[in-house]
C-alpha cells in the first residue's frame, strides 16, 4: 500500500483537483492508496478569521459562513455529474450547519478557545476530503471516506498535538487488518486528529505532511508521496534565490535540517515516521506529474 498526500495548492481549484483525480485515478489501478488531502487554498486562515470575527461579537461573520459555504458548493456543481449532486450538497449543508452552530456559540460567549479553534479548523479538511470521496465515487472508484480524528490520536495541546504513536498505530492497524475495510482507495482528512476525550485537535499548521507520514508509518506503506505545487526539494528558495536547484536525492537528516532551518516544502515533523520506518519520500508535483 503507498500513501499520497496532496496539499492546499493541489487541491485549491476544481481544475487542480480534476489533476489529482487523474493522477490517483491511474495509481489505485495497480496499487491500494490511502490519499490525504489538506483544506482547499486559504480555506484554515478564513476558518480563524470567521471564529475571530464571530468572538468580537461582529454580526457580519454569517455572511463569511455563506462566502464559505458557496466555495465548496461550486466545487461540489464543478466536479460531480448531476445525478450525484443533489447528495453531496446536502453534506455540505450538514457541515455548514454545524460551523454555524459553533459560530452561534463563540459569537453568544464572545470567546474563540484553541479547542474551539481546532474544531473549526477541522472543517477545511473535513468538506475538502469528503467532496473529493464523492468526485472519486461518481467516477467508480471503489473508495472509502476515513475520519482521521478516530484513526489518529493526541493529547489535548490544541493547535499543535503531540501524537500518541502507540494508540495511533493501533488504532490504523486494527483497521486496516479487517477484511470488511479492503478498498482500493481511501481518503482522508490531513491536519486532524482527537483527543482521549474525543475533542478535535490538530496538528500545527502544515500538519496534513505528518498525517500522510502517520498513516504511512503506522501501515508500513511502500512509498509516501507528497505532492505539491513544486518539483521537489531545491537547494534554495526560488522566489529568492535565483539560481536555485533541485536536489534530485537526499537523506532524512539532511532533509529534516532543511525543513527546520526554513524549507517549506515539508512539515518538520513528517520526516521522522518515514525514517524511523525507513519508507522513502517523494516529493512531486501535482502541475507536472510526469
Amino acid at each position: 500500500m503507498q500513501v499520497l498526500k496532496f496539499g492546499g495548492s493541489s487541491v485549491g481549484t476544481t481544475t487542480a483537483i480534476s489533476k489529482v483525480i487523474a493522477i490517483v485515478k491511474a495509481r489505485v489501478q495497480t496499487t491500494p492508496s490511502i490519499v490525504v488531502v489538506s483544506a482547499m487554498s486559504g480555506v484554515t486562515d478564513q476558518l480563524i478569521l470567521l471564529g475571530q470575527t464571530a468572538a468580537q461579537g461582529n454580526a457580519a461573520y454569517p455572511t463569511m459562513i455563506q462566502s464559505f459555504a458557496q466555495k465548496h458548493e461550486d466545487a461540489v456543481l464543478a466536479l460531480l455529474p448531476t445525478a450525484q449532486q443533489a447528495s453531496a450538497l446536502s453534506m455540505v449543508k450538514g457541515l455548514i450547519q454545524e460551523i454555524e452552530s459553533h459560530c452561534a456559540i463563540i459569537f453568544k460567549e464572545k470567546e474563540l478557545t484553541l479547542r474551539m479553534q481546532d474544531c473549526l479548523m477541522s472543517y477545511g479538511e473535513i468538506l475538502s476530503s469528503k467532496i473529493i470521496a464523492a468526485a472519486f465515487d461518481a467516477e467508480g472508484v471503489d473508495q472509502v471516506w476515513l475520519d482521521s480524528r478516530w484513526m489518529i490520536k493526541t493529547n489535548s495541546a490544541y493547535s499543535n498535538a503531540v501524537l500518541d504513536k502507540a494508540l495511533t498505530n493501533q488504532s490504523i492497524q486494527q483497521y486496516f487488518a479487517n477484511p470488511s475495510n479492503q478498498h482500493a482507495l481511501y481518503i482522508a482528512p490531513g491536519f486532524i486528529a482527537s483527543d482521549a476525550a474525543g475533542h478535535t485537535t490538530t496538528l500545527g499548521r502544515g500538519g496534513s505532511d505528518y498525517s500522510g507520514a502517520i498513516y504511512a508509518a503506522a501501515i508500513n506503506a511502500s512509498v509516501l508521496e507528497i505532492w505539491t505545487d513544486v518539483s521537489g526539494m531545491m537547494t534554495a528558495d526560488p522566489r529568492i534565490v535565483n539560481n536555485a536547484k533541485e536536489i534530485p536525492r537526499i537523506s532524512y537528516h539532511e532533509a529534516m535540517e532543511l525543513s527546520h532551518f526554513g524549507a517549506k516544502i515539508i512539515y518538520p515533523p513528517t520526516i521522522l515516521p518515514v525514517m524511523q520506518a525507513n519508507i522513502p519520500l517523494w516529493i512531486k508535483n501535482t502541475f507536472e506529474p510526469e
